[in-house]
């Protein structure tokens, strides 16, 4: 069995931004109350003519270019996403009919915002096993879509956009560029962040959440650093899930990640949901903050209360 590795990756976001002073305007919030809980300052949102196809399919195509490829050298194609309305075609085929792919493998993963991470092992598991060769793993979310915007404790968290991986088979002898994959759930916490009803509307218990990731997560997120082999000072770079700045920050610091860069995309996107990984890796490597080889801890987590985390070598 040949590992895979990341050999590029892109990402896309809307033109519209909306900041904390519009919010303002829409319910009962203020730019100091945000920042204070949540650290978020703007966020981007989709049109009603942007569906969350769009956005995964123009991350992909970035992704695909700084690859050097065409559509014509992937053979599969998994898009990580909770917010797609239609069902049938999923959003893996719809993209790959955007970009001209022939023929892919084309799935879906609901996994929430641990979405991203549990697509890329599943590719990952894929390229080891022969059955694909060159994987695109999209995260992309269009919460604005599924946002109740008279709830200020909810709508101020959210943004779209999408993030998007070139996965494809190590060569013979090369070291794997993705690690293995520390994934679960706490069933008995399914209720804690929601995407339910009609139309679906994004809920959650937001302390429960809070003291969930920063006592529960650290020591998860520590063990898929030892799956990989690696101590958590020996990172470049940690890329979370981005949920809300006053979790990722004290998240971070536990797990010991004392030498790394701390992904903080939160700030200037909001929560994304599956495409909140894959978004600010994209951009931590399109800034040139992390360089190519360095090793970077992603840890997906959140909606059905589930994790997955792996250590990824930069492309």
């Amino acid at each position: 069995m040949r590992g895979s590795r990341i050999s590029a990756v892109g990402h896309y976001q809307p033109a519209r931004v909306l900041t904390n002073e519009d919010l303002a305007g829409m319910v009962d919030t203020s730019d100091e109350w945000i920042r204070s809980r949540v650290g978020i300052h703007s966020r981007h949102i989709a049109g009603p003519d942007e569906p969350v196809d769009e956005l995964a399919g123009q991350a992909a195509a970035k992704a695909l270019a700084a690859a050097g490829l065409t559509p014509t050298d992937v053979d599969m194609v998994v898009v990580a996403t909770s917010t797609a309305i239609d069902r049938s075609p999923n959003t893996a085929a719809r993209v790959a009919a955007r970009l001209g792919i022939p023929g892919p493998a084309a799935l879906d993963v609901n996994v929430v915002c641990a979405g991203f991470t549990h697509a890329l092992a599943t590719a990952d598991h894929a390229v080891q096993a022969g059955a694909s060769s060159r994987a695109l793993v999209i995260g992309a979310d269009k919460m604005s879509e599924v946002a109740d915007w008279t709830d200020r404790t909810t709508c101020v968290l959210v943004g779209d956009g999408a993030g998007a991986a070139v996965v494809e088979a190590c060569a013979p002898g090369e070291e794997a560029g993705i690690g293995p994959v520390l994934w679960g759930s706490v069933p008995e916490m399914k209720n804690a962040v929601r995407i339910e009803g009609t139309p679906p509307r994004f809920a959650q218990e937001g302390q429960s959440v809070y003291r969930w990731a920063t006592t529960r997560l650290p020591a998860i997120a520590r063990q898929a650093c030892e799956r990989s082999g690696l101590a958590p000072a020996d990172l470049a770079a940690v890329v979370l899930h981005q949920a809300n700045l006053r979790i990722i920050e004290p998240l971070a610091a536990k797990i010991g990640a004392v030498n790394a860069v701390v992904a903080r995309d939160v700030v200037e996107s909001g929560n994304t949901s599956a495409a909140s990984i894959p978004l600010a890796l994209a951009k931590l490597v399109e800034r040139n903050e992390i360089t190519s080889g360095d090793p970077v801890l992603l840890f997906g987590f959140g909606g059905n209360l589930s994790y997955a985390g792996q250590v990824v070598r930069c492309p």
